[in-house]
């Protein structure tokens, strides 16, 4: 239990302290971001929730190579409130 309450408090304080200050607002980065990713690919329907989404695959493919890795989790959370925020 004490782990779970780690990942969660962790998430929340980088997404709306340390992060939300270095990066300002995740709204505007990730249709930012929505915006590069769509031109890059070609894709211009990508937004800012399908941003959050593919994040969270990032941290799951790299919880695949290093599963006990306690920081992907954090950030998985983190981009699942982000996500559901948006």
């Amino acid at each position: 239990m004490e782990i779970r309450k780690t990942v969660l408090e962790t998430a929340g304080q980088l997404i709306n302290g340390d992060r939300e200050e270095a990066y300002g607002s995740a709204a505007e980065s990730f249709d930012r971001i929505a915006m590069l990713w769509g031109a890059y690919l070609d894709a211009p329907e990508i937004n800012a929730k399908d941003v959050a989404h593919m994040l969270i695959l990032m941290k799951v493919s790299r919880l695949v190579t290093s599963p006990d890795k306690l920081d992907n989790y954090i950030d998985i959370a983190g981009y699942a409130a982000l996500g559901a925020e948006l």
